[in-house]
């Protein structure tokens, strides 16, 4: 492992940056030595501009512009200015500390130009396909910082980053709806007879709750799947999947009978912090 360090200040700025927008992960790494920390705060920092791009442009083409910035910064066709970006330096830093593929990073940065449009994710399996590439990408690279590669974990991080972006589809829908966003799949709004018009407008209707219910299911699915497999994999890479303690949580607050689809469920931190501190001391997570 290379001795050179980028200066704290871009650590900071990651922590910082992972704090604000993806508060379960940070609190993930508190579970992990300092060195490891910083690379997965490196990793999910990049996740966070990757995905705030939807939100800090006003038209496709100059979010597909810092996409594509990231994807060159990873290829080695970016010089200078990466290094005076605080989270391409450490995300450069974790890449050669911990010899980390770029393919999957690039794919996630590629994967997310579907955010920037309004186009209808078409089936289940494309939703799949896109998770697969962003969410179980991340949870791989995250336990690759902390223990060596293998097809238990590979397997892992799939079900793992299926469960989380699908219980992410339903906990977004009001704030998609409002964009005119779909990433409820138009395959499973057919399988209830849903009007992509009464998703858009916010109506409350037994065919919404019938597609989100079916959703639910599906996350559920691969949640279950994703806990039973954690014992394959070693205790000291099970800190990255700590996040999943939040995602049953969320997924059990989103599933309350009654629940209002298209109202957000209210963040606490608090809460984040006791369900994941509980989940790090249970046998789950550390037998």
């Amino acid at each position: 492992m290379s001795s050179t360090a980028q200066a704290p200040d871009s650590a900071a700025f990651c922590a910082d940056l992972v704090r604000s927008h993806d508060f379960p992960r940070y609190v993930a790494t508190l579970f992990v030595p300092a060195a490891e920390r910083r690379a997965l705060l490196a990793l999910y920092a990049f996740n966070v501009e990757i995905v705030r791009v939807r939100d800090q442009v006003s038209q496709p083409l100059p979010g597909e512009i810092r996409l594509q910035w990231w994807t060159d910064m990873l290829s080695g066709q970016v010089h200078g200015s990466a290094e005076g970006n605080p989270v391409a330096a450490e995300l450069l830093r974790a890449i050669r500390d911990y010899d980390l593929p770029v393919e999957p990073l690039s794919l996630l940065a590629d994967e997310h130009q579907f955010d920037l449009y309004n186009d209808p994710m078409p089936t289940m399996a494309a939703l799949e396909g896109y998770l697969a590439a962003t969410s179980s990408a991340l949870f791989g690279l995250a336990a690759q910082v902390l223990a060596p590669p293998s097809a238990a974990v590979e397997h892992l991080a799939r079900h793992a980053g299926l469960a989380q972006g699908i219980v992410q589809v339903i906990a977004n829908l009001p704030r998609d709806a409002a964009h005119r966003q779909l990433f409820v799949p138009q395959q499973v709004l057919a399988n209830h007879d849903c009007n992509m018009e009464d998703v858009f407008v916010g109506k409350e209707t037994p065919a919404v709750r019938a597609a989100l219910e079916q959703l639910a299911a599906e996350a559920q699915q691969h949640l279950t799947t994703a806990l039973s497999l954690l014992p394959d994999v070693p205790p000291s890479m099970r800190p990255a999947f700590l996040p999943l303690s939040q995602v049953r949580a969320e997924l059990k607050r989103l599933s309350r009978a009654g629940r209002n689809p298209f109202a957000l469920l209210p963040a606490s931190r608090l809460r984040t912090l006791w369900t994941l501190w509980r989940a790090s001391r249970s046998r789950e997570f550390t037998k």
